[in-house]
């Protein structure tokens, strides 16, 4: 593992094919514990693609085939003795769009940790408290555990996603453009929240908006074409870029 710069993931020479197309060419990338690393790029860049690598969720696609060494942990994540659960587990992930179960709002947050054996209310109270805190959503919910999570506004249920995946005790946090579906206001909460939760977790997103990832990103990757183009210090790729590619994006002359 990559030590000098406390990488929890180290890919190296990564390519993706769905069938014949070539989706991501030939990336290396560290990305580093308890800071937010930004995946942006014009839409059909490979962003997304390469954030579900980390959490092998192209796995669940026909005719996807991927090259090059992943890994987690110092472990490699696509070995065949990996269990994908696990890995899964470690590495859990918000979708763009709320996606809360049809059920009661204290039973998505327990969910996870119930499918995972833990039945005792005394245990599991206190996790689906601390889950809520740590997502910032307790004190708007804790007198309506009982109540449906589909009753909560989008960015609560947003919210709720995180506080859901939080609950399962994960090393990372997958996001992929999290706020796209929410409104200013509900954004700003998940960007403070975002900000936090790098205090315990590893976060990377993926976010369409150029300025969410100045704000909530220490770390900044541009893609392109399935290509990386560049990627570093969040305050240097957007003041002084070393790709002209880059700039031109940041600037908002192309994308």
């Amino acid at each position: 593992m990559n030590t000098k710069n406390n990488a929890i993931f180290k890919m190296d020479d990564i390519n993706l094919h769905y069938g014949s197309f070539q989706a991501i060419k030939n990336i290396n990338m560290c990305i580093e514990r308890n800071k937010v690393t930004a995946f942006i790029g014009p839409s059909g860049c490979g962003k997304s693609t390469f954030l579900r690598i980390m959490n092998r969720m192209n796995d669940l696609i026909d005719d996807c085939k991927i090259n090059g060494k992943v890994c987690f942990e110092g472990k490699d994540a696509y070995a065949p003795d990996y269990d994908v659960i696990e890995l899964r587990t470690k590495v859990g992930m918000v979708f763009q769009k709320p996606n809360p179960f049809p059920m009661s709002i204290y039973d998505n947050v327990a969910y996870g940790p119930r499918c995972q054996g833990v039945k005792n209310k005394t245990v599991l109270d206190p996790l689906v408290e601390n889950a809520l805190r740590q997502a910032a959503l307790w004190e708007e919910v804790k007198d309506r555990l009982k109540s449906s999570a589909m009753a909560l506004s989008g960015g609560q249920q947003q919210r709720l996603c995180i506080a859901r995946t939080i609950a399962m005790e994960p090393e990372v946090i997958l996001m992929d453009e999290p706020t796209s579906s929410l409104d200013p206001i509900a954004t700003q909460k998940i960007e403070d929240l975002i900000v936090e939760l790098k205090r315990d977790f590893t976060i990377v997103i993926v976010t369409h908006n150029m300025q969410q990832a100045a704000r909530v990103s220490d770390m900044t990757a541009f893609f392109l074409l399935g290509e990386l183009v560049e990627f570093g210090d969040t305050r240097l790729m957007f003041s002084n870029p070393n790709n002209k590619k880059t700039e031109e994006y940041v600037t908002g002359r192309f994308g």
